[in-house]
């Protein structure tokens, strides 16, 4: 539980900064259009999403432990909160529940109502842009389990390496414009003075190589093998399917002569007992 509360921090952080006392009954996030479409009806844009009970009581508390804490970071305030958060009682935390369960439920109202009033080209974008949402989430968890679980940093390349020893002294205001500077210095790099940062680069892979090996082999201990790279699949057996009307020469010798004929298969016993009347 604390080590999720920590990894949360920062985020709550950034919302616990934009929140203000107004927002309290509602969250200010709105659904953004997909690829032009607009959300806009008659009664308006969507329903805003509503505050947990978390939030409800971080945001009630931050202006004191900001007066408590004048000179602490957002981050550490945030920290502060949701540890008080946590020791709190369930019949203390049961008002914010109770009030964020009641704004829940006028929210998925409101949203009924509004999914009624949009078109078929509005009610498609809404949906891609919830499946689109929730695979970022997806992928935002997965990245935090993985580094969680220590997964080792993947390699770098040659201008990754060169831009990290030279970013501090790049010419530009912005880091975009840093950054383009960089790559223009790294274009006008002869062969030769690349090769050192090349060869770092493949040492740099040859440690991620070991590490992952070592890793994996972890994690296959701990019962994580849905994390390895390239899973060997349990192969089934191919069943031999014996293919039909292929007629298979053999030699077939005559008692009587002595005589070499091509025999057919099984399937064609007519014309093998032809052959054998001709040779009578």
């Amino acid at each position: 539980m604390a080590s999720l509360i920590s990894c949360g921090a920062g985020f709550f952080g950034k919302t616990l900064g934009l929140l203000s006392s107004r927002s309290l009954a509602r969250c200010t996030c709105v659904c953004p259009a997909v690829r032009g479409v607009s959300f806009s009806t008659s009664s308006g844009g969507p329903p805003k999403r509503p505050l947990t009970g978390y939030l409800r009581y971080a945001v009630q508390q931050r202006p004191a432990v900001v007066k408590q804490y004048p000179d602490v970071r957002i981050v550490e305030i945030t920290k502060k909160i949701a540890q008080e958060w946590r020791l709190l009682s369930p019949e203390q935390k049961k008002p914010y529940q109770e009030a964020a369960l009641a704004a829940r439920q006028v929210y998925k109202e409101e949203m009924t109502k509004f999914k009624e009033q949009l078109s078929p080209a509005q009610a498609a974008a809404l949906k891609e842009e919830k499946r689109q949402k929730m695979a970022r989430r997806r992928a935002i968890r997965k990245k935090r389990e993985l580094t969680m679980l220590g997964k080792p940093k993947r390699p770098r390349s040659a201008f990754n390496i060169f831009m990290s020893e030279h970013f501090q002294e790049a010419t530009g205001e912005s880091m975009q414009s840093k950054m383009k500077n960089l790559f223009e210095d790294w274009s006008k790099l002869r062969i030769s003075q690349k090769q050192v940062y090349m060869q770092l680069a493949e040492d740099d892979k040859i440690r991620y190589k070991n590490e992952m090996k070592s890793w994996e082999e972890h994690m296959v201990e701990v019962g994580r093998e849905d994390l390895i790279r390239n899973r060997k699949k349990k192969t089934k057996p191919k069943k031999s399917v014996k293919a039909k009307g292929n007629k298979t020469n053999t030699k077939v010798v005559s008692e009587s002569k002595g005589t070499e004929t091509p025999a057919s298969s099984p399937g064609t016993g007519k014309s093998a007992s032809r052959a054998k009347k001709a040779e009578e």
